[in-house]
Formats: structure tokens, sequence, C-alpha cells
């Protein structure tokens, strides 16, 4: 049962046993995620009130809806993924389970005795799939599908149903994670299991001839944790023989990962087999070393009746010394705990034993590390998201207010004016009209320039112009045997890339540059206010590109030169390429298509609303020319338009400098709320 105040009430209780025992303690992950969590609610409301408020007075235009669609699916779909990386042994699900499902009030991820985690295992949220596991067979490693589309092919996938209310039934069902099959030595070598080339790493062969392997080659555990909910996805990795057998698992998702916990034995610190994930598989990868951490687990071993606390102490920061030396981190990043006995303590109501298990100084460090940061990068995309919104929807206010300013002119000229001039008027106003009717052709020539130029940009950021880029590189890694040449393959290939990116980039330069010469002629033409959007910073996606290289080139050390020399795995390897770089490749061109569709949207708008002009431009005269009287109270429905307009500009100010409060402020809000 869970702890006291702890009721199950259709989803996970998770963090609440940390109010009732320590309240004076520094937040714990889950606290800090939750309010993390709370910010992005509040944001989401925000932002829907901002654009019910919009529609309402006929602001949502196309530019500005593709802005908020994108600003809410930015906060919406947010993940922060934990990797938890460690050899056989180490503890790892142990310390998952103390750190994220303590609430439950016993182990949920395999983590006893003898079975542990045998396949790469994700927890996340969707709330599309009902609460499930599901397992995909190992023997999909023979098939030359990426473990990308095999996501897509949910039907391939065996499916457990999960009961998120019930722990003993969860646990029960996500044991199956440790499930392994007995396999022939030649199915092994296939799988990527076994190697003639280095049979001090190959597994025990048993006394029938045949030799245990897992029996899934992936995870992925769908459940309504809160935290899941709130956007965390968990990576939970098995050890070294299985992390290099799958080169997605280390070339594409631990890149991905925004902060890897690796995970040693306090006893031990740091081994030959933990050096070697170490180098080949965490050193370099994308967020930098300061997104690592380093836990010496099982600190309770050193707990020696012979010797003092201080002496035990005294070895603990030892460990923690020598261990960040030889992984080239600060001794910050290395921190000493015992999963086991912070688990037992979270579910006991255990605060001096919860104390002694250091796990709260974990969470801390994963709060205020790894939340602090993906929360600062969320707030600056969101801030220059706001921002261009608050530009975009003040110009179109900005154009309808400079539109009654021109109309109360004109109208205040016809005081004291006989029919004849009045009617004069309405003559020049339809001729101005058809005058700008008639320049559709020469605005459709810059939407011409544009879309070709376009073409090309697209061309050169497309899929088919990539897969033409890495068809050398991906000849090269299928060839049989050593690959001795594979990394020049790769350095070739990689420079293309480079430079396609900074043709590209230039491209889009010279696409801004007629932008800004074109409407800078439709402004002086016929008064327009366009302004060219913020042109999207290509640039920046060749350390990505550079990321991905340098993963790559890692992965080829000697100790995976033999591996790579199997064509089974050379073609995962090049499958996992290609996955990784469609992910930049993708993500570059919904860049540009967001900044195409804002220019384009940002012309729509002002021709729509210089056509609406000359339409109640003409209204007004027909109206004084049938009515005595009319000249005067049309000025005066133009003035109350303008002070509404005042007010709107107002009351977007208003909205937006909400959105644009830091995430600390919104949080406190909440809380008190």
């Amino acid at each position: 049962m869970p702890p006291s105040g702890c009721a199950w009430t259709g989803e996970v209780k998770a963090g609440c046993y940390i109010e009732s025992i320590n309240e004076k303690r520094p937040m714990s992950f889950n606290q800090d995620f939750d309010q993390h969590g709370v910010w992005r609610k509040q944001f989401a409301l925000r932002l829907r009130l901002l654009s019910e408020w919009l529609t309402d007075h006929d602001l949502m235009e196309a530019g500005v809806r593709e802005r908020l669609d994108q600003l809410h699916a930015q906060v919406k779909n947010d993940k922060i993924m934990v990797a938890f990386v460690a050899e056989f042994s180490r503890g790892k699900s142990e310390l998952i389970n103390a750190v994220f499902f303590a609430g439950y009030g016993r182990r949920i991820m395999p983590a006893s005795a003898g079975r542990t985690t045998m396949c790469p295992t994700e927890l996340g949220f969707d709330a599309d799939v009902p609460p499930c596991l599901r397992l995909l067979p190992i023997e999909t490693r023979l098939q030359p599908q990426s473990l990308l589309d095999w996501r897509n092919a949910p039907d391939k996938w065996e499916r457990v149903d999960l009961d998120v209310n019930d722990p003993k039934q969860l646990a029960r069902a996500i044991q199956k994670v440790a499930e392994v099959r007995r396999v022939s030595q030649a199915e092994a070598a296939a799988l990527g299991f076994w190697h003639d080339e280095v049979p001090e790493d190959n597994p025990l062969v048993g006394p029938d001839g045949l030799i245990e392997v897992p029996k899934w080659r992936h995870a992925l555990i769908n459940m309504a944790h809160p935290l899941l909910k709130q956007g965390l996805v968990i990576l939970d990795t098995p050890g070294l023989n299985a992390i290099g057998a799958e080169p997605e698992l280390t070339v594409s998702l631990l890149p991905q990962a925004h902060a890897v916990v690796f995970i040693l034995a306090a006893d031990t610190g740091v081994t030959k087999s933990d050096l070697t994930i170490w180098r080949q598989h965490l050193s370099v990868l994308g967020e930098g070393k300061e997104s690592r951490l380093v836990v010496l687990n099982k600190i309770d071993t050193m707990w020696d009746a012979l010797s003092t606390p201080e002496q035990v102490q005294l070895q603990i920061a030892s460990q923690r010394t020598d261990s960040a030396d030889i992984l080239g981190l600060s001794p910050r990043q290395v921190l000493a705990v015992s999963a086991q006995k912070g688990l037992l303590a979270k579910v006991s109501g255990d605060a001096p034993l919860l104390e002694a298990s250091n796990l709260l100084e974990l969470e801390a460090a994963l709060g205020v590390g790894l939340l602090g940061q993906r929360r600062k990068i969320l707030a600056d995309a969101v801030y220059n998201g706001i921002q261009l919104l608050r530009q975009e929807t003040g110009r179109l206010v900005h154009t309808r207010a400079r539109d009654l300013v021109e109309q109360v002119q004109e109208l205040e000229g016809l005081r004291g004016k006989n029919a004849a001039v009045i009617k004069q008027m309405r003559l020049r106003i339809e001729q101005e009209q058809a005058d700008f009717d008639a320049s559709g052709a020469k605005i459709q020539a810059v939407r011409s320039v544009h879309l070709r130029l376009l073409k090309d940009l697209f061309g050169l950021l497309g899929a088919t112009h990539l897969k033409t880029e890495v068809t050398e590189l991906a000849r090269a890694l299928k060839q049989p045997g050593i690959k001795l040449g594979v990394k020049r393959a790769y350095a070739v290939t990689f420079d293309h890339l480079r430079r396609d990116l900074a043709r590209a980039h230039q491209l889009a330069g010279e696409i801004q540059s007629m932008l800004e010469g074109s409407f800078k002629g439709l402004n002086a033409e016929y008064g327009f206010s366009l302004q060219a959007p913020t042109p999207p910073q290509l640039s920046r996606y060749a350390r990505d590109l550079e990321l991905v290289e340098k993963s790559h080139l890692q992965y080829l050390s000697l100790g995976n030169a033999l591996r790579l020399a199997q064509p089974e795995f050379a073609e995962r390897l090049a499958r996992a390429l290609m996955s990784r770089l469609r992910v930049v490749y993708d993500t570059a061109v919904n860049e540009v298509e967001l900044w195409n569709k804002s220019a384009a949207a940002q012309l729509d708008a002002q021709l729509r609303e210089r056509r609406r002009n000359f339409t109640r431009r003409i209204e007004a005269v027909s109206r004084i020319q049938q009515a005595a009287g009319g000249l005067d109270e049309r000025i005066r429905e133009l003035q109350s338009q303008q002070a509404e307009l005042n007010l709107l500009d107002a009351k977007l100010a208003e909205l937006t400098d909400h959105l644009l409060a830091a995430p600390e402020e919104r949080i406190a809000e909440a809380v008190a709320a």
C-alpha cells in the first residue's frame, strides 16, 4: 500500500511522501517537475484565451494562427528525456523505482536479484494510447526496418494492457522486459550477441549448447504517471552487450536524451566495462558533459560497522573524486546514493534513512540542472514566438488604425462640399480600387520569384536529396568485411551535407533580401506596412550534423570494428544514420515552412485589409450622398472605431505580457492560487 495520505485516485500519487517526512528539504525532482508542469498548463491556458480573444476581434489571420499553433505544440509536446545507463547489476532499475515510482509503495521496474531489464525500455505517456506495455520481438533485428519504422507499425508489437491502479498487476506485467530466449550460437551471432573474434565478451553457453539472449528488442510503457503526463520520458537501457548490439540506441536515442544518469557501483568505482560504456557511448553525446550525472550506487554496502561514519564518508568522497577524474567530469557531477535504502525510506516514511541514502541530493541535481536548463530553453523559444506573434498582430491593428485615420481625414475634407464634389470623390475611390485590383500581376510576380527560390531551398533540404548524399556512405557501410575506409566515407558525406546546408543558408539569405526589397517597394507604392519575417537560421543545424557525425565516429571505434564487419549490423547502423539525419532535416524544413507562411500570410492580410478599406470608403461616401448629416455621423463612427482599436492594442499588450512573464513568476502565481 502507498504511504498514508497517498491514496490511488486513477493515477499514481507520486511525490507526496516527501511532504510528510521532510517538508524543509529542497524540492525533489518530482516536485520540481510538478511545478514545471504547472507552468506549461498555465501557459497553454493563457495561449487558448489569447486565441479566443483574437478570433472574437477578427485578428486571427493565417500567419497569426500558424504562430499560435506552433507555440501551442511547442509547449504541449515538450518532452524531457532522462536516460539511465549502466552495466548489469549496478542497481539502475532500482534507482528508477526510487526516484519515480516510490509512490506505488513497491518496486515497479524489475530490480530484484537475478533477472533485470534486458531490453531498452522507454516510459512515457501518450493520451491517444491506453495504458499498456508494448514489446518489439528481438527477431526484428533481422529485418531491414529501423526502430523508427517499427514505432509506426504498432501491430508488430506484442501488447499487454496495464492497470495503473493495481501496483501488483503493473509490476507483474512490466516484468516481461526481463524475459529471455535461448537460441543457437548461429542465431545469437545473427542477432548481434555472439562474436567469434572476441570470445571474452560472449555470453555463457548452457549445457544444452544454447545461449540466452533478450526476448525483446525494445519496450514502450505508456502510463498516466503524473510525471510522464507532464512530458517526462525515462529511457532504461541494459548493459554494454545489449547497447553495443543496437546502434540506433547509441547513435539516435541516447544522443537525444536531455540528461544521462550513468550508474556505477560505489564499492568498485569505474570498472573496465563501465569505462567502455562511457568512452564508446556517452562521452560525446549531444548535450555536453554538463548534462551528465554519475551515480555511485549502493553506498549502503560501505556502511561498515567496524568503520566510523567519518571513515565511511571519506571512502565515499574518495570514490567520487577518483570516478570524476577517470571520467573527466567535475566532482559535483558524481553523486553517491543508495537507491535501495532510498526506496525503502520513501515507502516506510523513514526520514533518517532517506537522509542517509542521499537520494534527495540526486533528485535536487536532476531538478535544478536538468529542469532548469530545459525550462530556460523552452522559455527562450516561447519568448521569441510570443514577440513575433505580437509583432504580426500589432502590425494588423496598426494597418486598421492607419486606414481609419485616412478615412477620417478624407471625410473631414468633404465638410461644406456640394454633391458634385462628393460624387467626384466616390469616382476617385472607385478608380483607386480598379487600379489596385489591376496591380495583381505585379504582386503575383513577387510570389512567383519567391516560390521559385523556395523550391530550390526545399530541394536542398528534402528527403530525396538527403538520401542521394548518404547513398555512398551506406554502400561503404554495407560492404563485407572490415570497413577500413568507412571513416573517410563519413568525412566525405558529412562534408557534402555541411556544404549543402551552407548553400541552403545562403539561399535563405537571398530569399530574405528579395522579400525585403519587394516588401519595401509594395510599402512605398501601396502604403502597406509589410516587414519581412526573421529568416531561418539554418547554419545552426551544422552543429546537429557535427554531433551526428561525432557519435557515429565514436561508435566506429575499435570495440565495434568486428561488429561492423557483420552485414546485418552495418545495415542497422546505416538505417540509424538515415533516421537521425531525417529528424535534423525535417526540423529545418519546418522552420523554413513557418518563415514562408509568415511572409505569405502577412501579404495576404494586408491585401485583404486594403480591399476592405476600399469597400468601407465607398460605403461611407454612399451614405453621405443619401442622407444629410451622414458625414458627421460617419466621422463619429470612425472615431469610435479608433478608440476601440486603441483598447485592442492595449489588451493585446496585456495578454502577451502575461505569456512573456518568466516561468518562475507563472509558477508562483499558480501555486499561490
